[in-house]
């Protein structure tokens, strides 16, 4: 068993864009797990309605 690991996770998430309006997107989370915990979120990117892929903090989340 690995003390530290790196997990990538994908998952559906609503986010809120003025110009166009409710989405629905793929948002990637990268995470740091000791002995199966997580402990850090890394990084977090999305990919946007276009097909580029964008850091979160770039857009507004709407939760």
């Amino acid at each position: 068993m690995k003390l530290i690991q790196i997990r990538r996770k994908t998952r559906q998430e609503k986010y809120y864009s003025a110009a166009m309006g409710m989405l629905n997107s793929r948002v990637t989370y990268i995470k740091k797990y000791i002995l199966g915990f997580p402990i850090k979120t890394i990084h977090k990117y999305r990919e946007t309605y276009s097909g580029e892929v964008k850091n979160c903090e770039d857009c507004n989340l709407y939760i």
